[in-house]
């Protein structure tokens, strides 16, 4: 064996040992399995762009967040109905059906050691709406704005606190809504220490943590490694792990190496391939969940062919969603064509669509382009969108349809998308809390579709301005009977089947493999609800 080749396998072997030992300053012993008290996942985490709970945005993101930022309120991953306090002791909605009033656990204190009080709470939840990122949004919904919020979002004691809403929508709406991550409690005296011309913290905390989890971050370096420790203040349980090391391999065939190896305890991309040979193996187990996340691919109505209606509906017939079934997505996703995810109120489960060639080539001549046309594909180098982009690129030329890919890690390629500067993009969409309004609101709602906008959804990207949709989920967000509301999507979702920028091409079923000696890893339902500290080895 040359040399190169030798380091290449040394690598290889050792990477996730590696990972450890750079973030924590531990001997490193390179055949030796992880340590005792170390959890190390090898993942895919090429779209993490910050870590800061008022922007990020990310699906690997989210994960990070939910172990290391506490919030009022969780759902129950055991049953998503069902509402738990997280640091709010007790809370309750006015007669009125708009003001919300919590109490928070006394006690509870954040990783730098400084106590939490309703003051952190009110400024972090008026941080975000001030930031006004891109997950924003799920707060200033509710009339929250830069100019009132101070008057909207109130502390009254020193553990409790208000929100006033604009409107009296369904309470359940509003405390989901405080779940997500743009809902994360941050530590105001120490992100208040690092403000840089009244960033609010903005630029300190894109790498660094003000949180209250279980466990806290120690390190991020992109495209390669987060480093998670325990909080020994935390107020709850503590983490059972010392720390959890994310180290970021990209190929599934690497990830299975090195859990095999028993240079990593749980990996989390493999293809069904690789699922399907680790069956066998009497040192590897595997837990999986339906996952609140669907895959799509997208097409951008700034491109003149791609606007055209017909157009739209014959890239839907261009796609074999049963081979990418039966062997992409197999064990990993069922093939899904509507923007609810199963197991929201109102998720259809109708799929109409399947490979046509031919009635993709009648729909591209009615359109006036008989002989198709040329456009690209914006693609993450990641398995399975990088099989399903080439397969679609197959399927498309038959219809006379020219698509050239055009790769890119996750960070370059949303970078792209968030810009609408893309022609196609293939993407996941991950619900940020248990409602069906976190998916009605990107995919069917549109306020304002002018470059300006200050909402910007996956319509939005996508330049699809849709005033009458927009009304409808307008109101489905405003109904309080369960019944009525189902209908209201379901009838949204049958109108997006046929006339969106959309393919949808199905729902997540997340898989992770790992080692027999890891216990109590449950994915969750959502990017933020698998709790690592929850693990044990």
């Amino acid at each position: 064996m040359n040399k190169e080749k030798h380091l290449k396998v040394w690598f290889i072997k050792s990477a996730a040992a590696l990972a450890v030992a750079t973030a924590f300053g531990l001997p490193l012993a390179l055949h030796a399995a992880t340590p005792k008290d170390t959890l190390v996942v090898v993942w895919s985490i090429d779209d993490m762009i910050t870590m800061d709970p008022g922007e990020t945005f990310e699906i690997s993101t989210g994960e990070i967040m939910g172990n290391a930022y506490d919030r009022l309120i969780r759902f129950d991953v055991n049953d998503p109905s069902k509402l738990v306090g997280d640091i709010a002791k007790t809370w309750s909605v006015s007669a009125d059906g708009k003001t919300y009033s919590f109490e928070l656990k006394p006690g509870v204190k954040f990783a730098s050691g400084n106590p939490m009080s309703a003051e952190d709470v009110v400024f972090s939840l008026q941080r975000a709406v001030l930031l006004d990122k891109a997950p924003a949004f799920i707060l200033t919904q509710f009339g929250f704005t830069k100019e009132n919020v101070k008057d909207k979002i109130k502390q009254t004691g020193p553990l409790t606190l208000t929100l006033e809403s604009d409107k009296t929508y369904a309470p359940t709406f509003v405390y989901n809504c405080l779940t997500a991550n743009v809902a994360a409690i941050v530590d105001k005296k120490l992100v208040l220490s690092k403000e840089v011309n009244g960033d609010l913290g903005y630029a300190w905390l894109k790498t660094n943590y003000a949180g209250s989890g279980p466990l806290k971050l120690r390190e991020w370096r992109a495209n390669e490694i987060v480093a998670l420790e325990r909080n020994d203040n935390y107020y709850g349980e503590k983490s059972k792990l010392a720390r959890v090391i994310y180290r970021h391999v990209k190929e599934a065939a690497t990830q299975r190496l090195l859990l095999e190896k028993g240079d990593a305890d749980v990996a989390r991309n493999l293809s069904p391939q690789d699922l399907a040979a680790l069956a066998s193996n009497k040192d590897i187990k595997s837990t999986s969940t339906p996952k609140g996340t669907v895959t799509y691919i997208s097409l951008n109505q700034k491109n003149p062919n791609l606007a055209k209606p017909e157009v739209r509906e014959a890239m839907k017939w261009l796609v074999d969603y049963a081979a990418i079934g039966d062997t992409l997505i197999k064990n990993i996703g069922v093939v899904h064509q509507n923007f609810l995810p199963i197991g929201l109120l109102g998720a259809s489960t109708i799929n109409p669509y399947k490979l046509d060639v031919d009635k993709a080539k009648a729909l591209l001549a009615k359109a006036g382009l008989p002989n198709g046309f040329k456009v690209t594909l914006d693609m993450r180098t990641v398995q399975p969108v990088q099989g399903i982009s080439e397969a679609f690129q197959q399927t498309a030329k038959r219809a006379g349809v020219e698509i050239e890919i055009l790769p890119g890690d996750g960070k370059q390629t949303l970078t792209k998308y968030r810009a609408r500067t893309h022609d196609i993009y293939i993407g996941q969409w991950g619900a940020d809390y248990w409602d069906p309004h976190t998916n009605a609101d990107t995919f069917v709602r549109n306020p304002d579709n002018s470059d300006s906008a200050k909402s910007k959804p996956l319509a939005w990207r996508n330049a699809w301005d849709i005033p009458e949709l927009t009304k409808k989920a307008d109101a489905a967000v405003l109904e309080r009977d369960a019944k009525k509301r189902k209908l209201m999507y379901e009838e949204m979702e049958t109108e997006f089947r046929k006339t969106s920028p959309f393919i949808m091409l199905f729902q997540q079923t997340e898989v992770a493999a790992m080692r027999n000696e890891v216990q109590g890893l449950k994915l969750g339902p959502t990017s933020d609800t698998t709790y690592m500290f929850k693990v044990s080895k």
